[in-house]
């Protein structure tokens, strides 16, 4: 593919300016036989006409799934709730397992799981020896997939579960997860599942929101050769959560690391001590006792699928609600069309993501399996243990052995990667691959380059996807065989997504005018309710903008974004990390692509800082790139924040030069790899306590070096 690029960056605009243009790609270059849809022309003649007639767009896309009876009607919409797919019975498992063994496919691969090489092994499902830097690796095909599932449905089933009720789950990434949210659908439970790296506190405060009664784990999760004790955790929550008037009546545990001998507790009858009205089972052994005849509930169109909670900056975490039909109707649509997903042509997808977070439950498990092509799962980290000569190439060496043909990972890893060197990624055949994605923020130009040089050859596809828990699928994003693509922008809209960049008062705003992101219309996937806070569902999501002309509401992202004179859209993150600078509206992304553009910058997050003059300036942390700093003799010193704070200038303009710029080997991150800025407010503004919510962060210490480095 090739690209224009572009010289120089003029005048400050909404965002940083880039020109550089890649075009899309003939099918038969990637070894398609065809794209979904195969050009801009395509794309846009769909895409009007989805807007035009949605009930008939989403109607088609709807009977691409298997349902028990059809609706009455497409959409009832009553704003700002909507009812999709009205009077309509199908499952999610379903649709995700059955249909495929019963159409032939049974014996096809639908999961492929890999662990960390670390030993001795334990668990029931895969008994194993010594540490071996073999890697483990276990397949389920549908077929096995079906039985297993049906066999915990009916554990759950024996445990009292029923049709409604909500499960909370706990667990590391192994098949077991998906098997239990797969069996949860099976019987008509909503799953709510939690990050295996939260902390006991975070299990209390869902667990009790949710009002589950029936908590699933396992003994512990591997990270970089390191036992996470998931069931001491849950233990501990289960307490809390008795001290608080609320009966966990019993937890399952996966036997999985092995790092503890069995526990007298897990005889039969036995409970947690301190809280012994909770029973806990054995997943072995509760298995053994059921049989793998389990049929599929049938489930209303609107009947809740799952609940995810989310964290904000205030308040308690926000438990979401997606419901059946419309969420699965939506994500089987934008996994098929985003990443060109063709079953039976050998393709292999692979997220990186967890399963804790909305990604894991779309684009690891809910859209591959609809779509039926192998999804691959890794628990463990890029890092650990390193290959053969390698020190931070697991990645590359995973896609390499299975021939993954879509990768989706975050900026934050990208960014990550190029920190480590271009000569990782080099040692491994990566040219399976044919579809790259990036998923959780803006990608910075620069990152989105050297994905494309050094991961995809400059030959891949990437698509730049933005869309939110809330949203359940893509709602922007450019589609591989149609969109030509600009570094940083997630492009047009999805198939049935009316999205546009409007002021306070609704009004769509004129090319490159910086402005909220706004959803104007219903679609399949979009979030039925906060569950238990009809309050916050209004306020949070419907209560700031309207239609200008009909006072109906839109949704609101919360994210600032522009729309470029060819109808790109440009996201500039959240309108709380938007900085006023002598009144002038900058935006972090702006200046943090500029800094990471230049050689030496890995990564860059950008905040401001009171100023009695200015009312605001300008604060950027920034990890450096060692390779770059050996190769040019250059040391982290005061010469180089002031090249640093110049570059930022030449590139968006004067205003935008950092008053500060702080070294550092790592930025404070959610364990779903996004950037914590609120944090570093903070710091910047010398802040004594934090007090913020923190139970995201995946390393305090992290803060706790920032504010060493400022003292």
């Amino acid at each position: 593919m090739g690209s224009a690029m572009a010289s120089g960056a003029g005048a400050i605009s909404s965002t940083l300016q880039e020109h550089r243009v890649f075009p899309a790609v003939a099918a038969r270059e990637l070894g398609f036989d065809s794209w979904h849809v195969s050009s801009l022309a395509e794309y846009k003649r769909l895409h009007k006409r989805s807007l035009e007639d949605p009930e008939g767009f989403w109607s088609s896309e709807a009977r691409k799934l298997s349902w028990f009876a059809m609706w009455d009607r497409v959409l009832e919409w009553n704003a700002p709730d909507a009812k999709w797919f009205v009077g309509g019975k199908t499952n999610a498992c379903y649709n995700c397992v059955d249909r495929h063994v019963q159409a032939g496919y049974g014996d096809e691969v639908a999961l492929i799981w890999e662990g960390e090489p670390v030993g001795p092994r334990t668990s029931h499902v895969a008994p194993g020896s010594a540490y071996s830097k073999e890697p483990q690796v276990r397949t389920l095909t549908y077929r096995a997939l079906q039985q297993e599932v049906s066999r915990f449905a009916n554990v759950l089933k024996r445990l009292g579960v029923r049709k409604g009720d909500i499960v909370t789950i706990y667990m590391p990434m192994v098949p077991e997860l998906a098997i239990a949210m797969l069996a949860c659908a099976r019987i008509g439970a909503a799953h709510s599942v939690i990050f295996g790296g939260f902390a006991p506190h975070a299990i209390t405060e869902r667990a009790m929101d949710a009002h589950s009664k029936v908590i699933i784990t396992a003994d512990g999760g591997w990270r970089r050769g390191e036992v996470v004790k998931l069931q001491v955790n849950v233990e501990e929550a289960v307490r809390s959560l008795a001290n608080n008037g609320h009966i966990v009546n019993h937890v399952v545990v996966l036997r999985h690391t092995g790092h503890d001998a069995p526990s007298a507790r897990f005889a039969t009858g036995a409970g947690v001590e301190g809280a012994v009205a909770t029973k806990m089972h054995w997943w072995h052994e509760e298995l053994a006792r059921v049989s793998d005849a389990c049929p599929c509930e049938s489930m209303d169109s609107e009947d809740m699928l799952f609940l995810l909670y989310t964290s904000g900056s205030t308040g308690k975490p926000k438990g979401i609600v997606h419901t059946t039909g419309g969420y699965l109707t939506f994500v089987q649509t934008t996994c098929k069309l985003t990443f060109n997903m063709q079953p039976g042509t050998g393709q292999v997808f692979w997220c990186s993501a967890d399963i804790g977070w909305v990604t894991g439950h779309s684009y690891v498990l809910y859209g591959p399996l609809m779509n039926r092509v192998p999804t691959l799962l890794y628990e463990g980290a890029p890092n650990f243990p390193t290959m053969e000569g390698g020190k931070g190439d697991r990645f590359w060496e995973i896609i390499a052995r299975h021939k993954v043909t879509q990768f989706y990972t975050a900026p934050t890893a990208i960014r990550t990667f190029m920190k480590w060197g271009d000569d990782l990624p080099a040692r491994h055949d990566l040219s399976s691959l044919k579809i790259l994605g990036t998923v959780g923020e803006p990608i910075n130009p620069e990152a989105w380059i050297w994905y494309n040089q050094h991961i995809g050859g400059g030959r891949c596809p990437i698509v730049d996807t933005y869309w939110q828990t809330e949203t359940g699928g893509h709602i922007c994003t450019p589609l591989p065989g149609a969109t030509p693509t600009k570094p940083g922008s997630c492009t047009m809209p999805m198939l049935g997504i009316d999205a546009a960049v409007v002021n306070e008062a609704g009004e769509e705003l004129e090319a490159n005018k910086g402005g909220l992101f706004v959803i104007r219309k219903p679609w399949p996937g979009m979030l039925r309710g906060v569950y238990g806070n009809r309050e916050r569902f209004v306020s949070n999501y419907w209560g700031r903008v309207k239609d200008p002309a009909t006072g109906m509401p839109y949704y609101f992202s919360a994210d600032g974004a522009r729309r470029d004179e060819d109808g790109y859209f440009w996201v500039q993150g959240r309108i709380d990390d938007v900085i006023k600078v002598s009144g002038h509206l900058l935006g972090t992304m702006e200046v943090e692509s500029a800094l990471v553009s230049h050689p030496a910058v890995a990564e860059a997050a950008v905040v401001g800082m009171p100023h009695d003059i200015k009312g605001n300036a300008i604060c950027a942390f920034v990890t450096l790139r060692p390779n770059w700093l050996i190769a040019h003799k250059r040391a982290p010193d005061e010469a180089l924040k002031k090249e640093l704070a110049q570059h930022v200038a030449k590139e968006v303009g004067a205003l935008a030069r950092p008053d500060q710029v702080r070294f550092t080997e790592s930025l404070p991150k959610t364990r779903s790899g996004k950037i914590m800025r609120r944090l570093l407010r903070d710091i910047a503004a010398g802040v004594e306590k934090i007090t913020q919510d923190t139970t995201t962060l995946e390393d305090f210490s992290v803060v706790s070096r920032l504010r060493a480095d400022e003292e």
